[in-house]
């Protein structure tokens, strides 16, 4: 039997502009951002490095909660996919699930990430311990940051998913329309960038502590 295809499929143009033009400025926007954030994050590493040589200065070790928020962070990334899936195949119920998910996940990820910078207090090391320490607190709080920012979108698409997936027509509008699943896609992409950016992070700096 031929595979059934989505009803909201059957309205999507292959040629509109969403789907088929790849220098969409949504598209433009984020791929500067995407590059803006690695060149910060890329000057910063050796930045650090550089500092920790020149002063001698011993390395930090992380806090185990950076590891576990790792964790955090690739499920999230993970949910937000199975979101998006949901969210081409039709799957209502499936698709404010995932977004729920996400969004409760990137929370968490924020609250035990303070956890973390409290552990750090415990330990005696603040932001004027030294470069060592303040590299640390300003990276990680830039990428905190930036999960903070990506937190009202995702927010918007789950409120507009309960507010006008009601009826039958209403969820047909929704999944059918192109810039709605060209926004979809870029937050998808945005949120996996931010997973793969910590994940570079937290290696980053336990390569460091290796090289004691």
């Amino acid at each position: 039997m031929p595979e059934k295809i989505p009803l909201s499929q059957q309205f999507r143009a292959d040629g509109d502009e969403y789907g088929s033009f790849a220098f969409h400025p949504y598209n433009v926007l984020l791929i500067l951002l995407i590059f803006s954030l690695c060149m910060l994050f890329l000057s910063l590493s050796p930045a650090f490095v550089y500092s920790r040589v020149q002063n001698q200065l011993p390395p930090i070790k992380l806090p185990t909660l950076f590891l576990f928020n790792t964790l955090i962070l690739i499920a999230s990334s993970g949910t937000m996919l199975w979101a998006k899936r949901a969210y081409l195949a039709d799957n209502t119920s499936t698709y404010k699930l995932a977004l729920g998910i996400t969004l409760g996940l990137s929370i968490f990820f924020l609250g035990m990430q303070i956890m973390a910078w409290n552990q750090l207090f415990h330990q005696k090391i603040s932001i004027n311990s030294g470069n060592s320490a303040g590299y640390l607190y300003v990276i990680s709080g830039l990428h905190f940051a930036h999960v903070i920012g990506g937190i009202p979108f995702l927010g918007y698409f789950l409120w507009q998913a309960y507010q006008k997936m009601k009826e039958p027509v209403s969820v047909l509008v929704y999944f059918s329309d192109p810039e709605k699943r060209l926004k979809l896609r870029l937050l998808t992409i945005y949120w996996h960038f931010l997973d793969a950016l910590w994940v570079y992070l937290v290696l980053f700096f336990f390569i460091n502590y290796l090289f004691r």
